[in-house]
């Protein structure tokens, strides 16, 4: 239930750095493709438009029931997310290359980006229950490498290693904020480390040249590396002001791939220029600021996982998709957190931000002083 304490405790500020980060990526998304030399993609800002208003209802829904509950069910619904993702093996239709969407009729959903969401609260729930006071041992990774291990592995075979990445590097987040001891996490990073060897022996061919061509630009500039020269060159060409909105040249004269979902920022960069892009990032700062602020402020231990969880997943998203943009990493294929096009994605952002909503107005309810309650001293 809702009482006038938690009405009084709602995070406007976070709502409105929601609506105008949206905003923006609803204009930007209209520019990229209204108008363009590909007519099939003019309808594309209508519908998200229809993704964005179902994310507004996601995430009020979302807020309504107490992370608590929903934490309850975390192991539940990360069971499920595996399912669709098999689901997605089996039978996902084949898009761009990549087996990542499952069809309902005229709709498409990607099980990946739900799947993210559903980890954090399984990994919080985890590392709430089995706190221990004398601190954790190696042993106690072997179910969060269990949780992590199956969907990574069913994601990477998509193939999607960006979501894949993202969701390693949440978990590592969060393993390493639930407070297991430094030793280990560095044992842990040394092997990752030893193992990228064996790692290049899996990945496709296109794989490695993408990330030769990240070490190499000049490696495979018509081919692999034919998107990033053209993303710098669209950053690049919008100079301090930009080229004006619906004036980007590389976006309108189709040499920009992906404009609309990867490749979104080259595109509001070149038409808005470094002020505009500057603009977007410092949105994007301070909405992960509030989040870091959430994390901090929460009372139980729960609630502050929930939130780190939240907050990296942003993180990563945004810091990977503007470093893509601008040849700094590989393109992987990772969307822009309410800018790109895209109805799975803007659903999982929504999500994530009515959690901290829903963790930031029940503050006050699970803290010290209640009995029963967990008693959160940090990691």
């Amino acid at each position: 239930m809702i009482d006038r304490r938690m009405l009084l405790n709602i995070d406007w500020m976070l709502v409105l750095l929601i609506f105008m980060i949206g905003a923006s990526g609803l204009t930007t998304v209209y520019s990229a493709t209204h108008g363009r030399l590909e007519t099939h993609l003019d309808d594309l800002y209508i519908k998200q438009i229809y993704w964005f208003s179902a994310g507004i209802v996601l995430m009020i829904l979302v807020t309504l029931v107490d992370y608590q509950v929903l934490a309850k069910g975390a192991y539940i619904f990360l069971v499920l997310g595996i399912l669709l993702l098999l689901g997605v093996l089996g039978f996902g239709r084949v898009s761009s290359g990549a087996r990542r969407w499952i069809f309902l009729g005229p709709l498409s959903f990607q099980p990946s980006e739900g799947v993210k969401i559903f980890l954090i609260l399984a990994f919080a729930r985890y590392f709430t229950d089995t706190r221990r006071e004398g601190g954790y041992r190696f042993r106690d990774l072997l179910i969060p490498v269990v949780m992590l291990g199956i969907p990574f592995i069913l994601i990477a075979k998509q193939p999607d290693l960006g979501t894949a990445l993202v969701l390693f590097l949440i978990a590592y987040t969060l393993v390493f904020i639930s407070g297991f001891p430094l030793k280990i996490l560095l044992s842990l990073t040394g092997v990752g480390l030893a193992a990228m060897p064996v790692a290049w022996r899996f990945l496709k061919d296109y794989q490695k040249v993408r990330l030769i061509t990240l070490l190499n630009p000049d490696f495979d500039p018509l081919g692999a590396g034919y998107h990033s020269w053209q993303s710098k060159i669209a950053i690049g060409s919008g100079g301090f002001w930009g080229k004006g909105l619906f004036a980007g040249t590389q976006s309108g004269l189709n040499f920009l791939p992906e404009k609309h979902t990867d490749f979104i920022f080259a595109v509001l960069a070149e038409e808005w220029g470094f002020l505009g892009a500057a603009g977007l990032i410092v949105l994007y700062m301070a909405l992960i600021l509030r989040g870091v602020s959430i994390a901090y402020t929460s009372k139980d231990r729960m609630a502050s996982l929930i939130a780190t969880g939240v907050v990296s997943m942003l993180s990563f998203y945004v810091l990977l998709n503007i470093a893509m943009t601008m040849g700094l990493a590989p393109v992987v294929g990772l969307p822009l957190p309410l800018l790109s096009y895209g109805g799975s994605s803007t659903l999982a952002t929504m999500l994530a931000v009515g959690l901290l909503l829903n963790i930031r107005m029940r503050r006050f309810l699970y803290n010290p002083g209640n009995e029963g309650r967990v008693n959160y001293q940090g990691p």
